[in-house]
């Protein structure tokens, strides 16, 4: 045991690790120069090495840093993508990124910052990393992360079919002002009016659920419309935490721990890594196993979403 406190309590970065970050900066890197060919827009090149970067070196990091510092090291690459977003894309350059925003600029055929970032971050990006978005780079979830309640005590049942009406209801809106000749691109006030208001709706709910049900993550289970677009896809992502069964003494810790509630021992007694949907990649599991059994993998692998989650029974 006293080793394992000791190895806990070092860095132990290796060239395994810098591989599979180089890996996942390159597919990023990819992407940017793919789309800056298309479109001529320098500002791509910038934003994916910003973030495809801030990612990777987050990425490299947390495999191989003392535990204890697992937790900052992702809250410090939450905020510097979230707040670039945010302030930069959203505000700066008034691009509504927000889930209206993006069906506004779908509608209409235009290749934004927004539409990019969606197509990115939670349409075809989950295929990487699946819903890791949530776990590192979310403008809203940054907000959360600084209330109290980081342990959760469980899931509300049923509760997260609201997540699902909220889709919706957002794409209804959208066409509804749409097909009456509505639109917010070419029009900096409108965007910026429509951004704002849906970050107050968004921050002003998830604190309300964050205290209602003692919750940082209540916003993401039960009313963010984003998990269901990333979920169609995510299922089949490269990156995903995995348990070695050899080193795992089924203590529990990283169950009690997650934030997404999920079973992840589960997946370890069928051999599997984690194939939940709702895995955000926070590290989360890793920061807080005493036998350092849980890390990220990057492989091929599809099976049963295990929708079997810790339930509050308060």
């Amino acid at each position: 045991m006293d080793d394992d406190n000791n190895k806990s309590n070092k860095w132990n970065l290796s060239l395994n690790d810098m591989g599979r970050s180089l890996t996942l900066f390159a597919v990023f890197m990819g992407y940017a120069l793919f789309t800056y060919f298309k479109t001529k827009n320098i500002f791509l090149i910038f934003n994916f090495v910003y973030i495809g970067s801030s990612i990777a070196l987050g990425l490299f990091l947390i495999n191989g840093a003392p535990r204890k510092l697992i937790p900052t090291i992702r809250r410090i690459i939450l905020f510097l993508i979230g707040i670039y977003l945010l302030v930069y894309v959203g505000f700066i350059r008034t691009e509504n990124m927000q889930m209206e925003g993006f069906f506004f600029y779908l509608f209409g055929g235009i290749f934004a910052g927004s539409t990019i970032h969606y197509l990115i971050a939670k349409i075809f990006g989950p295929i990487i990393f699946g819903r890791g978005f949530c776990g590192w780079a979310c403008w809203i979830v940054m907000i959360f992360e600084l209330l109290p309640y980081k342990k959760s005590r469980g899931r509300i049942k049923n509760l997260g079919i609201v997540k699902y009406i909220v889709l919706f209801l957002s794409f209804g809106i959208v066409l509804y002002f749409w097909n009456r000749g509505y639109t917010i691109y070419n029009y900096p006030e409108r965007e910026i009016l429509w951004f704002v208001v849906g970050l107050l709706l968004y921050y002003l709910s998830g604190i309300i659920l964050a205290f209602a049900f003692n919750d940082n993550r209540a916003f993401c289970k039960y009313l963010c419309p984003i998990p269901p677009i990333q979920n169609i896809l995510g299922r089949f992502s490269l990156i995903k935490m995995s348990i070695d069964k050899d080193k795992c003494v089924d203590c529990g810790l990283c169950e009690k721990n997650c934030p997404m509630d999920i079973k992840l021992l589960d997946y370890k007694n069928e051999n599997k890594r984690i194939l939940s949907t709702e895995c955000i990649l926070c590290s989360t599991c890793s920061s807080v196993c005493p036998k350092h059994a849980i890390s990220t993998k990057i492989k091929f692998d599809f099976g049963k979403d295990i929708l079997n989650y810790k339930i509050d029974k308060k």
